[in-house]
């Protein structure tokens, strides 16, 4: 399974951006979705989540300005109220168990990141 992340970009704060994020090369379809952020010299954290159902997720520092959603093999990441600190390098990342949705280290697949940044 292959993960390719996209939207990346230089934006102004309290702009906004779309991240997409497609999955290959099975017909695998990932039971959960997520995305993570790993700024410089910080760990990569929990971004959000979304189960298959269509259950949603979020880290409490974004809830209220992004939203997560996915199509089947695809997961979206709508980015508004961007503030400097939201700036990062983003990954996309999938997994088949439902537990423990913001550990990054549950998660099987990962994309290859795209960078975000966030100008004041």
């Amino acid at each position: 399974v292959q993960l390719q992340a996209s939207g990346g970009g230089l934006v102004q704060a309290g702009g906004s951006l779309r991240l997409s994020c497609a999955s290959s090369g099975s017909s695998f379809v990932p039971y959960v979705m997520g995305w993570f952020r790993q700024a410089p010299g910080k760990e990569r954290e929990f971004v959000a989540a979304i189960r298959l159902a269509s259950t949603t997720y979020y880290a409490d520092s974004v809830k209220g300005r992004f939203t997560i959603s996915r199509d089947n093999r695809k997961v979206f990441l709508q980015m508004n109220s961007l503030k400097p600190e939201d700036t990062a390098v983003y990954y996309c990342a999938a997994k088949n168990s439902g537990r423990r949705l913001t550990s990054k280290y549950e998660y099987d697949y990962w994309g290859q990141g795209t960078l975000v940044t966030v100008s004041s």
